[in-house]
Formats: C-alpha cells, sequence, structure tokens
C-alpha cells in the first residue's frame, strides 16, 4: 500500500522563524528517548559525536521516539557524506553537523543530504526500499526528500562565528545606506523647496513620499547595525577570557548556555551571539535547510 512522506514539522516551524525548544540525550538510553519524545519537546538531539551511538542504535532511536511530539535530530560525528548518506536511507530527516567553518563546509553538509541534480554538487547514493522510502513505498520519494531535510549547523570556533556574521553586518550596513539615502533624499528636497510643516504633510497624503515610512523601515538595520557591533566586541573578550584560559585561540572555542535553542536561521548557536545566517551567502537558495 503507497504511504505518504511525512511533513518534518521542526523544519516548517524554522522556516517560519518560530524558536523551537529541544532536548540533548547524550546516555544512549531509548528508553529515555521515548520519555522525552513525549514530554512536549519540539526536537530531540541524539548524539553521535560524543556519544556511543552507532548506526543500529539510531535506528532504536527513532523507533523509540515514534507518536511524540519531538522531531529526532542526530548529530553525525563529522561532515562526511558516507556517514550522512546511511543515516537518510535508515530515515534521519533532521541533522546537526559539528564544527562548520565556512560557507564551502556548510554547502557540504547540504549536498550530502541531496540527491544529484536537485542541489549544486548533491551526492546523496539512491537506495529505492530503504526505511526512509517506508520500504518502497512512499512515491517520488527522491524528487520529494529534500523539503523534509533538515540540515543544521554547529558554529564553535572564533573563525567560523566571524565567517558567518560577516555577510550580516555587509547586508546590514548595505540596507542602511540604501534606505538612509532615500530619507537623505526626501529630507534635502524639504529643504531645497523650503517646504512648511502643513506642505510636507500634504504631499505625504498624496503620495509624493513617504517619509514616516523611511524613518521606520531604516530602525531594522540600524538595530542590526548595533547588534553585530556588540557581538564583536563580546566576542573579542571571550577570545582574550579563552587564550588566557588556554593559551592558544586555535583550541575549541567554548560558546556554551544554559541549552541548547534551534533559532529560525536553521543554525544552532549557543547562545551569547546573533544567530548567523549562512543563507546570505547562497546556502540553498535562501531556504532553512
Amino acid at each position: 500500500m503507497p504511504l505518504e512522506l511525512p511533513q518534518n514539522k521542526l523544519k516548517r516551524a524554522l522556516a517560519a522563524g518560530k524558536t523551537q525548544i529541544g532536548f540533548w540525550l547524550t546516555t544512549a538510553s531509548t528508553t529515555c528517548t521515548e520519555i522525552a519524545a513525549t514530554a512536549g519537546f519540539d526536537w530531540l538531539l541524539i548524539d553521535m559525536e560524543h556519544s556511543p551511538n552507532e548506526l543500529t542504535d539510531v535506528i532504536d532511536h527513532l523507533r523509540a521516539a515514534m507518536g511524540g511530539t519531538a522531531e529526532p535530530m542526530v548529530r553525525v560525528p563529522w561532515n562526511d557524506a558516507v556517514v550522512v548518506k546511511r543515516l537518510l536511507d535508515i530515515g534521519v530527516r533532521s541533522l546537526m553537523f559539528p564544527y562548520v567553518q565556512s560557507v564551502e563546509e556548510a554547502k557540504a553538509a547540504v549536498a550530502a543530504t541531496r540527491y544529484p541534480g536537485t542541489y549544486e554538487r548533491g551526492m546523496r547514493g539512491f537506495a529505492g526500499t530503504t526505511r526512509a522510502t517506508a520500504y518502497g513505498r512512499i512515491k517520488d520519494y527522491a524528487k520529494r526528500a529534500a523539503a523534509e531535510i533538515c540540515v543544521t549547523v554547529q558554529i564553535e570556533t572564533p573563525k567560523a562565528l566571524e565567517a558567518a556574521t560577516e555577510p550580516l553586518r555587509a547586508k546590514a550596513r548595505a540596507e542602511f545606506d540604501k534606505l538612509k539615502a532615500g530619507y537623505d533624499h526626501v529630507d534635502d528636497t524639504a529643504k531645497r523647496a523650503r517646504l512648511t510643516k502643513s506642505e510636507l504633510e500634504f504631499r505625504h497624503a498624496v503620495g509624493e513620499f513617504d517619509a514616516a515610512e523611511l524613518a521606520r523601515r531604516i530602525q531594522e538595520p540600524v538595530r542590526l547595525l548595533e547588534e553585530c557591533e556588540k557581538s564583536s566586541r563580546d566576542l573579542d573578550a571571550q577570545k582574550a577570557r579563552f587564550v588566557e584560559a588556554f593559551g592558544s585561540e586555535e583550541a575549541l572555542f567554548g560558546i556554551k548556555g544554559d541549552g541548547a535553542v534551534a533559532e529560525g536561521g536553521g543554525l544552532v548557536v549557543q547562545q551569547r551571539f546573533p544567530v548567523p545566517d549562512f543563507r546570505a551567502q547562497g546556502v540553498e537558495g535562501g531556504s532553512v535547510e
């Protein structure tokens, strides 16, 4: 009997910009997974990087999570296309990639989850009767799978954080300059014409320009710029403390919060900085992966 491809609610929520609360599982216990899956969380992290979970263990975790509210997400041991292919075949739909350092590495993570022809450099191998395809009963799985596969990456070093946030800074500055130019043009026009307040209000009313709208729109780029600059200052302070403690900036840079929260950019950052967004650099055409 044909079956439908299940929807990935986590991916849809992230794409809509909704914060998703997750629970980190490192015990390798399927009983813990079963309990956590029905505890009301949005997602669960099944860890393969720092926990003794192998491929067959992950299948048992997926089965334990069935019927719960939480989407199982697997943290892969490394950005390895072969490991990713095998996890996808057993039905994993949401993956976390650790220690991603650059845009290229982020693109490689996405490419490992995509079939050739569905994404630039897509390299997932095809097998028709896997658990992911409900053993061959999901029609057109290869064409539709990408829509339900969610890829997140971890930003864990100063190099990665700078690579991820610089495009955001550049975009904010460009938007700020563009909007400010429009706002200044309106202001200059009014000054040159020596328009009175009532004349300005009249021209605004008949739609010749909308100074109020320009003023409102300029606030968001300003906020982004301020946020990015604050992040830079915070990052410098974190670096100094880290180097003092460990003697080197090259070691793992531990930005650690009280818990992991997946944010709307499709990336997981443990929490002290604005969530960076690789979409600005062309990862999967600007969609949450």
